[in-house]
């Protein structure tokens, strides 16, 4: 028979994976189709100020994104970087 504190301790640690699997409620939506370039720095992993602008740039030159896997079209921005940051991504 487990323990109390066994199974507690079970339980808080399910409760934190869960955590760490899901995007916290608290995460900024970034529409990469209105976001600054210090805004799309700031909240996406992988994304520096020379891709942030590049971002921008390619925004003005092309017009808006029709979808997130566009942002590939920009030199410096991979697949691993928009699957690393998609669930905040929006258009």
């Amino acid at each position: 028979m487990k323990s109390i504190q066994s199974i507690l301790f079970s339980i808080v640690l399910l409760f934190l994976s869960s955590l760490a699997l899901s995007t916290p409620a608290w995460a900024a939506e970034v529409n990469i189709n209105q976001a600054d370039a210090a805004t799309l720095a700031a909240e996406l992993r992988g994304i520096g100020e020379a891709k942030a602008r590049a971002i921008v740039e390619y925004r003005k030159l092309n017009g808006p994104f029709r979808s997130v896997d566009d942002l590939q079209k920009v030199k410096g921005i991979s697949i691993k970087t928009i699957e690393k940051n998609r669930q905040k991504l929006s258009l």
